[in-house]
């Protein structure tokens, strides 16, 4: 064989694997950069939130949230009933109001709400009960101290006397209305730029694990509430179980003021709550 033709074979060889090479090369390419263009816009570790809140390209990095929590809505209706520590705390009219801590039983059909309230010391004691489209759809509450005086009061939820020091009626509370107020904000804030959120895990509330989803709007506008809002959702629940709240800072370097913030402690789903929890008549509630 001449060196000729052993050029010749060894150049078709070479010319045959590299378009095999080629082709392969072509096959792969395209998929590693689909694969790396799908994961770019990820900060999420795997959790029921974030394996829900996955990011699509060019999405706007609310709608992963909106997504979660309009999955998440119809289990949180499904809910009967739940018990909770519940622990708030407002700016009204431009003061931080002193936190408010109370026992709460909360029941979704008929929606009722008992509260027994722990803390401040000057509220230690003090009891209200509201069941929609019941007893004149008024909360029943009574007072403590010389307002125990009063006796039993049957107010309307959202007059002067039941919103002293409340942001929201008592027709609002609860982790139902929270998730609807954070779908609410969430589609709204969606329609506009100017918005980081940001994922973290392993993060704890009380002795709760949580994965905490922060909202951030860097530049203050009037279409935004908040500069900073933060979802903290108990990863065994899949429950938002604190979210807070800050406004923009009035001056560089300035710590955020506070808005609201609302925590749930030591829940309890489903334990069977009777209309007995809701009557003031309840020989374990302390009605005059």
């Amino acid at each position: 064989m001449n060196k000729t033709m052993i050029f010749l074979i060894l150049r078709n060889n070479i010319l045959a694997a590299l378009f095999v090479v080629g082709v392969v090369v072509s096959i792969l390419i395209p998929q590693a950069s689909g694969q790396q263009t799908a994961e770019s816009g990820l900060k999420v570790a795997a959790s029921q939130v974030t394996n829900t809140a996955v990011q699509v390209v060019n999405e706007h990095p609310l709608v992963p949230v909106i997504r979660w929590a309009e999955k998440e809505r119809p289990r949180v209706l499904a809910i009967q009933d739940y018990t909770a520590l519940m622990t708030k705390q407002e700016n009204i009219g431009g003061v931080v109001q002193e936190a408010q801590v109370m026992e709460i039983k909360v029941r979704h059909n008929p929606l009722s709400f008992y509260l027994k309230f722990r803390y401040p010391r000057k509220m230690n004691g003090q009891e209200a009960i509201y069941i929609r489209n019941q007893n004149g759809d008024k909360v029943i509450g009574h007072g403590v101290g010389l307002e125990r005086n009063f006796g039993t009061q049957f107010l309307d939820p959202e007059g002067i006397i039941a919103m002293r020091g409340c942001k929201y009626s008592i027709k609002e509370m609860g982790i139902l209305n929270l998730v609807d107020k954070l779908l609410d904000v969430g589609r709204k804030d969606s329609k506009y730029g100017e918005c980081d959120v940001q994922y973290f895990e392993g993060v704890k509330v009380d002795d709760r694990d949580c994965t905490l989803i922060q909202v951030t709007h860097p530049v203050p506008r009037k279409n935004f509430i908040f500069y900073i809002a933060r979802i903290y959702v108990d990863k065994e629940l899949n429950l938002p179980i604190r979210y807070e709240s800050f406004d923009w800072p009035k001056k560089e370097g300035e710590t955020p003021t506070l808005i609201e913030a609302y925590t749930y402690q030591k829940m309890k789903i489903n334990v069977g709550l009777t209309d007995a929890d809701f009557d003031y008549r309840n020989p374990e509630y302390n009605y005059p």
